[in-house]
């Protein structure tokens, strides 16, 4: 691949979305939920994931779901259900979130956010680490990472802007409950009509254009690549959580991915990503989402982006 650049936007956001997709797609008569089934398949994905669907949410369900069936040869809902809940259908199980699940982002998506990190935030750890008060080692975990977008974002700016060559070692952690989302982001190849999502020096310097055949898509480039360490994590099993290793992180990423929990499973998630957190570090979320009520261990610096209690650098 070669250097080069295409224009085009996309915006959607990770999420069990409010309605029914593939619309046009035909159900078989008998693909449908009871109540009470409906209520198992609830506390099955609530106990996976910390996502509560709703009682509206039965199309959603069902559509989701068809081709999880169709795949399997299973003609019901019961019947699947029985398969799923199986101990030995993890696997399946996954799968099943991925299929209830939308997981796609873009480039520099909330621009106001990487603007901070860029204006205030690199500045203040290039002055500590001039001053000797703090090292040169940076993490920042994106979690709920979706297709990889974001974790990239994170590391092209980490790479201009706290280069290897200064001394800096910057890694991101990308996690997501997908395996088929990570298994694309790993990849780090995306459209090239997205690439307007890139300022024009990132998209020169850190990602490649295809040709021939590839000519449609761009990739990014693997210096950028070996910054992004990619693992599948759920962000709702403390055990999870607590084996992440590469902390305590500077900086956290959990944007668009609470609003989909209920208040209990939110304040669990935020508890652990505060507990991974370094004593100065930063917590960065959706312009959704809002934790004033949630953690008394986190203070707002802007609407969408708290830090730990007594941190007081970026006033």
């Amino acid at each position: 691949m070669a250097a080069g650049a295409a224009t085009g936007k996309k915006d959607t956001s990770r999420q069990a979305e409010a309605g029914p997709v593939n619309s046009g797609l035909e159900l078989p008569p008998q693909l449908s939920v009871s109540p009470a089934l409906f209520q198992k398949f609830q506390k099955l994905i609530y106990s996976e994931t910390g996502i509560w669907l709703g009682s509206s949410k039965t199309a959603l369900l069902c559509g989701r779901l068809f081709r999880r069936l169709r795949a399997l040869e299973i003609t019901s809902l019961e019947s699947y259900f029985e398969r799923v809940e199986r101990p030995d259908q993890q696997e399946e199980r996954s799968r099943m979130i991925d299929a209830i699940t939308t997981n796609e982002t873009r480039f520099f998506r909330e621009p106001r956010q990487f603007d901070f990190l860029v204006q205030r935030v690199f500045p203040h750890w290039g002055v500590d680490a001039e001053r000797g008060s703090r090292s040169r080692r940076v993490r920042i975990w994106s979690a709920g990472c979706a297709s990889g977008e974001e974790p990239y974002t994170l590391a092209m700016l980490l790479a201009q802007h706290l280069p290897e060559a200064e001394g800096w070692d910057a890694r991101v952690l990308a996690t997501d409950i997908s395996n088929h989302v990570l298994e694309k982001a790993r990849k780090g190849i995306y459209p090239i009509a997205r690439s307007g999502e890139l300022p024009k020096d990132l998209l020169h310097g850190f990602m490649l254009r295809g040709t021939a055949e590839r000519q449609a898509e761009m990739k990014v480039k693997v210096e950028i690549q070996q910054m992004v360490d990619f693992r599948r994590l759920n962000l709702n099993q403390e055990s999870d959580v607590s084996e992440v290793s590469d902390g305590p992180f500077d900086t956290i990423f959990c944007r668009n991915v609470l609003i989909y929990f209920d208040l209990d499973s939110k304040r669990r998630v935020i508890a652990s990503l505060v507990r991974q957190l370094a004593a100065n570090g930063l917590l960065f979320v959706g312009h959704a989402e809002n934790l004033n009520s949630v953690s008394s261990l986190l203070r707002s610096l802007e609407p969408t982006i708290y830090c730990k209690t007594g941190n007081e650098e970026y006033r």
